[in-house]
């Protein structure tokens, strides 16, 4: 490194580590080298094992560090030990798409249960960022990790994602990645068969241990003394332990108190059931990895609307919906995804609201006058309030488009269609919107809470 790069560098570093946890940056950017600066490109190298991982965590904001520093022009190129690349114009810090993180037979080689293929959401934005943490830095951030949740909502997912990536950045480590009731069944065959000592070995002796559904040793008495005894031991050794669970740690009763409060002594992230715009995101990452191409992008969002109680279901209504679309020959459309489903999953009954009833709620929630929304003002919060009735009209009536245009000042079906999906794109970005919303969807589906009434 000549030397006028190497105080580039360093100016880059210092950069990097104001902006980085120190644990972090230590592990994943101190070992980057920069080799080469030339026609606007900084060539930084790093470990084989980790090059991937950085591109894709790390790359944007060594993007953002270098361009503090040599400019806005400046792309950053980041590559393996003897790898040569030719430069590459705007994000070249990015991932590779032909690089994914490998697979790993502990999170039973499921190229779905990563951190890449998790769909992040306000449902389980901490339960994710917490898992990576730990990924990253074990036993150095939160330990224990409880992540507690409904069945089929992702904390399976995020278990199996953490085993993978250890695997294939810190190989290095010991994982065992288990169950709740594999814990006990394993137990209770050494105590019968006289092997105690291997499976203590086996629990005890690892850097990271993972139980799923760790519920399921609830009211099992020699279980719960056998895990409390192997908790603190690999506590006290400086291992990681996370846990599943379907429900917290405090709804946890038939568990001894002494695990329970071991339980809660690090962070319980939740994991609830996905709102729509992360139903609809994770539909589109489930069709984009198994390469399915809808005719029409609306079949995924009447199945997203549909189908709102959890990720596995959520993904089987896809699959049945594709599969019906392959063996009859039609196209994969939303007529087609809402006939399928009505078979498995009825529309729910609906109060019968009536248009008339929309409109008078959305002017007291919104504070306007019945003229004001069906006129053609466009000041901001008329035209908000009008796009909201006119969106909750096609949702909770069984009107027509056109029907509903007239009801809203004789607009045409084109113009209730582009408020249901303008409002649809802002309560996706909007967690304000999206509130008032779905406080205005309540108080109609739910007459005798309607302040109106």
């Amino acid at each position: 490194m000549s030397k006028e790069l190497d105080q580039i560098w360093s100016q880059i570093k210092s950069e990097l580590s104001a902006t980085i946890d120190e644990p972090v940056y230590r592990i994943w950017l101190d070992p980057l080298k920069a080799v080469d600066l030339s026609a606007n490109n900084l060539t930084v190298e790093a470990p084989a094992k980790t090059c991937g991982w950085v591109r894709e965590r790390f790359g944007r904001v060594l993007q953002a560090c270098a361009a503090a520093v040599l400019g806005p022009d400046v792309t950053v190129d980041i590559v393996t030990s003897g790898e040569t690349r030719s430069p590459r114009r705007g994000g070249s810090a990015r991932p590779s798409p032909s690089e994914p993180p490998q697979q790993s037979d502990i999170a039973c080689g499921n190229p779905k249960l990563t951190f890449d293929q998790f769909v992040i959401g306000d449902s389980n934005r901490l339960a994710h960022a917490a898992a990576l943490t730990v990924s990253e830095l074990p036993a150095q951030a939160y330990n224990p990790l409880f992540i507690c949740g409904p069945p089929g909502v992702g904390k399976t997912h995020l278990l199996r994602s953490i085993a993978t990536f250890i695997a294939t950045y810190s190989p290095g480590l010991n994982v065992r990645n288990t169950t709740g009731e594999s814990f006990t069944n394993d137990f209770l065959r050494a105590l019968s068969g006289g092997g105690l000592e291997a499976f203590k070995t086996g629990f005890r002796h690892v850097d990271v241990l993972l139980i799923d559904d760790v519920q399921f040793i609830e009211r099992k008495a020699k279980t719960e003394e056998e895990f409390f005894h192997t908790f603190n031991a690999l506590y006290e050794a400086g291992s990681q332990i996370v846990l599943t669970s379907d429900r917290p740690p405090k709804d946890l009763q038939a568990l001894e108190d002494r695990l329970r409060e071991r339980f809660q002594s690090g962070l319980v992230a939740d994991v609830r059931v996905p709102d729509f715009p992360t139903r609809l995101a994770i539909l589109r990452k489930r069709a984009q990895h198994d390469d399915i191409q809808p005719n029409d992008p609306q079949a995924l969002e009447t199945i997203a609307r549909r189908i709102d109680v959890d990720v596995r279901a959520l993904e089987g209504a896809l699959i049945r919906v594709v599969a019906y679309s392959s063996l009859t020959g039609r196209a994969l459309d939303s007529e087609l995804a809402s006939e399928v489903l009505d078979s498995l999953y009825p529309k729910p009954a609906t109060p019968g609201r009536s248009i008339t009833e929309i409109k008078a709620a959305a002017c007291e929630q919104f504070g306007i006058s019945s003229e004001e929304l069906v006129s053609h003002a466009r000041t901001s919060r008329v035209a908000w309030a009008r796009q909201v009735a006119m969106y909750l009209a096609r949702e909770l009536t069984e009107e027509s488009l056109p029907a509903i245009g007239r009801e809203f000042g004789g607009r045409d079906h084109t113009t209730v269609l582009h408020a249901w999906r303008r409002t649809e794109q802002r309560i996706s970005t909007d967690a304000e919107r999206r509130s008032a919303v779905e406080e205005l969807r309540h108080r109609l589906s739910n007459p005798s809470t309607d302040r109106s009434a």
